[in-house]
């Protein structure tokens, strides 16, 4: 049985740009110093650590603030 595929995924152009896609989707641009910081995290990454990483970059995680569902007695 294969992997499951990653959520995210990024490609970088020769001008410095880096978009990042959820499931085939576009979900961010990163330009300038934001994009070449992120390509600097990504040098020596496992998969898992730049699933994390395009995910904060997106927005796309949790932060600890959810709210657990309530039960109802």
């Amino acid at each position: 049985m294969g992997q499951p595929a990653s959520d995210f995924a990024y490609r970088s152009t020769k001008d410095g740009k880096v978009f990042i896609t959820w499931r085939g989707k576009p979900a961010r641009t990163l330009t300038g110093s934001e994009a070449a910081r992120f390509l600097e995290s990504c040098e020596g990454a496992d998969e898992s650590d730049l699933q994390h990483l395009m995910a904060r970059c997106t927005g796309n995680f949790k932060r600890g603030n959810e709210k657990t569902p309530s039960r109802h007695r």
